[in-house]
């Protein structure tokens, strides 16, 4: 069975949290200011949990419907932590055709997560990627900077053994 949803707690600090408020009270009033105060909370936490929009939206006191509308609308914004190490699979056409999508469904059943999501360890965020600029090497995935191409499903454990080892 693989988990849509990270269970790691929220753990903001008070200087996260001092941060935020420094950043709301400066764009209090100000025409346009969801954006900027969200994307700085982001860059404060790393993403944008349920605890934080509802201090973006108590300090610049509008709906929490609203923050977590422009949050799940824009994908730049992330709604889990990301976790220690970024894998993304190329879903591109070329990876496409030669399996990524075999590569994607090993790396679901080995982590126990779809894509989008982090592992309740905090050790990986799985996420597909429309192109990752390595065609030749099709199918590819990174991990983190590291280019893995030419990739079979068998390949997968392997690696993510090789990761967590390290």
């Amino acid at each position: 069975m693989t988990s849509t949803k990270t269970t790691i707690p929220f753990t903001g600090t008070a200087e996260q949290k001092a941060a935020l408020e420094k950043v709301i009270a400066d764009h209090k009033g100000k025409p346009g200011a969801l954006m900027p105060v969200m994307q700085q909370a982001q860059d404060i936490y790393g993403y944008l949990p349920i605890e934080v929009q509802t201090m973006i939206a108590e300090g610049l006191g509008c709906s929490l419907e609203q923050v977590y509308g422009v949050s799940t609308f824009y994908a730049w914004f992330s709604l889990e932590p990301k976790g220690k190490h970024l894998i993304r699979v190329c879903l591109g056409t070329a990876c496409y055709v030669k399996g990524s999508q075999d590569i994607l469904d090993e790396l679901v059943k080995l982590l126990g997560v779809t894509s989008g999501h982090t592992t309740p360890d905090g050790m990986f965020t799985l996420e597909a990627a429309r192109c990752l600029g390595c065609c030749g090497l099709a199918p590819v995935m990174m991990i983190d900077d590291q280019v893995y191409g030419r990739l079979v499903p068998a390949d997968v454990k392997g690696i993510i053994d090789k990761v967590r080892a390290e």
